[in-house]
């Protein structure tokens, strides 16, 4: 299985859904998968990593469709890809 959080810069892979309990922090885990459906976060869709921030490559920026969103590694580890 292949998570978000796995890709490099350039990347590019499609979403398969959500396991917001791989996340360490379970309160955050809590509400993950209803917050990324919310920023456009859905099955099906292609996502590309554009940039990976200096320290511990977080955050990301992943554009999804015409968009671009700001997400930290806890958060892109929760969201499997092809």
């Amino acid at each position: 299985m292949r998570y978000l959080s796995d890709l490099d810069k350039g990347d590019k892979a499609t979403i398969l859904g959500f396991e917001a309990g791989r996340c360490e922090d379970i309160e955050f885990a809590r509400d993950l998968e209803d917050r990324l459906l919310e920023i456009g976060f859905e099955e099906g869709l292609e996502v590309q990593i554009l940039h990976e921030g200096p320290i511990s490559r977080d955050p990301i920026a992943v554009r999804i469709g015409q968009m671009t969103v700001a997400l930290r590694r806890m958060e892109a580890c929760a969201v499997r890809i092809t």
